[in-house]
């Protein structure tokens, strides 16, 4: 398949990459012509402008880090105009329903032109191994056209489809807003229980055994725990412009957002302490800084102790 893709960072390139494995005719672009140098390498064409990737395209793939970058791509960067009656667009950057709305309204619709929406969830690690967890909002026939070309980048148990257009932004937004909440939350009761003096062996360990576990508990907070990692493979400037978009959904639907705008609230004090290229988990170190300690596991391989606990 003739394919476009737009947005070659931290995820783009190597999904970009296995798409070129798996024997598709890429074109690819970026503001940064650097960062194309593998692709190139591989067999991909270079394009000049966001216009030029999505000519003739039959799928164009944009991953991109803001809605804004999104419009300005597609319609001030002409690749809408550019894309063929008949192609599909796959945005598959964290976006709103509403920015993609916008870029349909203004030209796609009339042209001709499908789209489907497919943010991704896992990570640069993720990404690098092709085995993304991608939510897709679009027809079913689309969803049909699109598969093969996204199982190439992702878990293929792990494709879902998940509504019409817009509900893959929408889920996925979702799903980092709880995701975030979660890293707040846990954060607080760890400082709370070390304030008091349990062992933060024996916190966790409970935490594990008891209703409240989480994959969470079990093994991203490990980063940290285990080797002070706060992940910068996903920076605090996209964290709260994650953060902020799920919250400004949740206010245009006249959802309550008490809980979600206090998360953005501590997650944009730590981008200010620690930095808008901080990884994602470092507002755990404000509550570090509240006890005085960092939280580090001497003996991070030890199982969790074998417990049963009720709430």
């Amino acid at each position: 398949m003739r394919i476009g893709f737009i947005g070659l960072g931290n995820m783009g390139r190597h999904m970009a990459r296995h798409l070129i494995h798996a024997g598709h005719l890429v074109t690819v672009h970026d503001t940064r012509p650097e960062a194309a140098a593998e692709h190139l390498a591989l067999g991909a064409r270079w394009a000049d402008s966001p216009a030029d990737c999505a000519d003739g395209a039959e799928l164009l793939i944009t991953m991109l880090p803001t809605p804004r970058i999104v419009e300005d791509v597609l319609l001030r960067g002409g690749a809408a105009e550019a894309l063929p009656p008949g192609a599909l667009w796959v945005d598959m950057s964290t976006s709103t329903p509403a920015a993609a709305d916008r870029v349909a309204a203004d030209v796609l619709d009339g042209r001709g032109v499908r789209r489907i929406d497919a943010p991704v969830s896992g990570m640069a690690r993720g990404a690098e191994a092709g085995a993304l967890q991608i939510f897709v909002g679009g027809a079913d026939d689309d969803f049909r056209i699109a598969l093969p070309v996204l199982e190439a980048m992702g878990d293929p148990d792990r494709i879902l489809h998940v509504g019409p257009v817009g509900a893959g932004y929408t889920v996925k937004l979702m799903l980092n807003l709880l995701w975030f909440s979660h890293l707040v939350a846990t954060s607080e009761v760890l400082a709370m229980g070390v304030k008091a003096g349990v062992d933060l062996g024996t916190l966790r360990n409970s935490l594990l055994a008891s209703p409240a576990s989480s994959s969470f508990i079990e093994q991203d907070l490990m980063s940290v725990l285990a080797d002070g990692d706060y992940d910068d493979s996903f920076a605090m400037a996209l964290a709260c412009k994650d953060l902020g978009l799920a919250v400004d959904l949740g206010r245009d639907l006249g959802v309550s957002t008490e809980l979600s705008a206090l998360v953005e609230q501590i997650y944009r004090r730590s981008k200010a302490q620690h930095g808008e290229l901080a990884g994602e988990m470092s507002p755990v170190r404000l509550y570090e800084a509240l006890v005085g300690q960092e939280f580090r596991l001497p003996n991070p391989a030890i199982e969790p102790a074998d417990a049963t606990l009720a709430v």
